[in-house]
């Protein structure tokens, strides 16, 4: 009936989606979620296109390379592909072994909706893919990720049966059962300490929370909860901020932690907060800046101030005199 009066309703849903459909809280909340599935159908739809319109073009190219030195080059590429696949597959292996860890708190499902727990996974998937790739890879670690979970059920969809041969460790069990609470660092853009230098010796928590939907305080409180130490990216400090939250993305914040980990250069690892949050980088130092500021007001202001002065004495004066 929604679907003959024009709203936005999927053209299948499953038993599981049907589940989360009579769960939601209220009527807007269902018509919310039913929008959110008929997007979702969509874009899988234009992503199964443009995967045909690639093999068709993929088969046409090869039907009109017919020439050898063609043949060997497409057999080259692919066989490079492989390689270089083995290669991220060892450098990963590696770091499960002597590697860095890095933590993703998979604790936050209830905080969200269903559609922000996709996209969180989503963004989760980017990272991963970002990690694997790195010339140092972290050991990725997914803390308190329960079987059967929203979050488990997202990445078994994205994943598929590569998820039981993905290369980082998942547990049910807290971070602080399985690390020292000393070595721990919850990264959170609401923590009042700010990172100076990135700790290899230190073991940095993620929390598994999209940026669209800007819980404040949420994962500081966890923090504090839990006793840990916190610490937020020093955005202020090398970037001149223009609007926005200073939340960032998932994968932003993987590129981020790796660069860092790789150079210890925060202005070329600052590079991936997105330009429009930021008006450039700042080229000297904020106190600097801050009495440079003060020189100027002090200067523009200086000698109005001696005129409020010399003006209010003359009033005193006047009265003093009155009386």
């Amino acid at each position: 009936m929604w679907r003959l009066a024009g709203r936005l309703v999927p053209e299948s849903i499953s038993e599981e989606q049907l589940k989360t459909f009579m769960e939601c809280p209220s009527k807007s909340a269902k018509k919310k979620y039913l929008k959110y599935l008929h997007l979702k159908e969509l874009h899988k739809k234009n992503e199964i296109r443009k995967m045909e319109e690639k093999r068709e073009r993929r088969l046409k190219t090869q039907e009109q390379a017919s020439k050898p030195n063609e043949t060997k080059r497409n057999s080259f590429i692919c066989l490079w592909a492989n390689g270089m696949d083995r290669a991220y597959s060892w450098r990963v292996a590696q770091s499960m072994l002597f590697g860095q860890p890095l933590v993703f708190d998979m604790s936050y499902e209830k905080d969200m909706s269903v559609r922000e727990v996709a996209n969180t996974v989503r963004q989760i998937v980017f990272s991963e893919g970002c990690n694997r790739k790195s010339a140092d890879p972290f050991h990725i670690h997914f803390c308190n990720l329960k079987d059967d979970s929203l979050y488990h059920r997202e990445f078994i969809r994205h994943y598929s049966k590569s998820w039981d041969k993905l290369l980082v460790t998942v547990t049910e069990q807290c971070y602080t059962e399985i690390f020292p609470k000393e070595k721990l660092i919850y990264l959170t853009a609401d923590s009042p300490k700010v990172m100076k230098t990135f700790d290899h010796d230190k073991i940095y928590i993620v929390g598994s929370m999209v940026d669209k939907s800007i819980k404040t305080g949420v994962s500081l409180a966890r923090a504090k909860r839990l006793g840990l130490e916190t610490a937020a990216l020093p955005l202020e400090k090398y970037l001149l901020w223009n609007t926005g939250a200073k939340n960032l993305t998932l994968d932003q914040m993987m590129h981020i932690l790796l660069t860092l980990k790789d150079t210890g250069d925060w202005k070329k690892a600052l590079e991936f907060v997105p330009k429009r949050k930021y008006c450039g980088f700042v080229n000297k130092p904020v106190h600097e800046l801050k009495k440079t500021l003060n020189l100027i007001n002090t200067l523009k202001l200086g000698k109005r101030q001696e005129e409020v002065g010399k003006q209010f004495a003359k009033n005193y004066s006047k009265k003093l005199t009155q009386k």
